[in-house]
């Protein structure tokens, strides 16, 4: 077997490495779905003693101003695809410029979502308020700075690819940071149904 060989299976190895990314987010990754499980369980068997309580109130929430965002994660979470595959090719620069959309999306959804506590706010509900609240507000914050969180990975992963860190043998990173914002996307995907949908 000649290097060029060599050089060909390690390629394969890391292309069809499962799953993707780094081991150490999968376990970042499994600890935060395990917080966010409690987090909904504790919702649903609330809401189920206070249902006349969740229905009255969940009324009050901007399903619209939900839909927006959800449309914004999904497309996101399309143009992290994108990434990932321009990075398997060795394009970098194809690579960054859809991270970076992905982070604009991802700036959608922050700008509506502070529209939405903005309005809440003003309207002097607070985490007092009633269950409710305490939840939606609890719930959606804690995703909103996972949101943030995802942006701050895939920034790093765009500036990354900009200065030509990838290529198609060693993407590690971009599908690490990938692997992260499917979390964040998939936690949004559950929520919104709960929160807003549900009755």
């Amino acid at each position: 077997m000649n290097a060029t060989d060599t050089d060909g299976q390690r390629s394969n190895e890391v292309a069809s490495a499962y799953p993707p990314g780094d081991l150490a987010i999968w376990i970042f990754i499994l600890a935060e779905l395990l917080v966010f499980a409690v987090f909904f369980a504790a919702y649903a068997f609330t809401r189920m003693n206070h249902v006349e309580l969740f229905n009255q109130y969940q009324a009050t929430l901007n399903r619209d101003a939900a839909l927006i965002n959800t449309i914004a994660l999904l497309t996101a979470s399309y143009f992290v695809v994108r990434g990932v595959v321009a990075a398997r090719e060795g394009d970098n620069a194809l690579c960054a410029r859809w991270t970076w959309a992905a982070i604009a999306m991802g700036a959608v959804f922050l700008v509506v979502k502070s529209a939405e506590y903005a309005h809440h706010f003003e309207a002097g509900i607070n985490l007092r308020t009633n269950t409710f609240y305490m939840f939606y507000l609890s719930l959606t914050f804690f995703h909103f700075l996972h949101v943030i969180l995802g942006m701050v990975i895939l920034a790093a992963v765009a500036l990354k690819a900009q200065r030509g860190g990838y290529s198609s043998a060693d993407h590690t990173g971009v599908e690490t940071g990938a692997s992260y914002w499917h979390m964040v996307d998939l936690v949004w995907l559950v929520l919104f149904p709960l929160v807003y949908v549900m009755r």
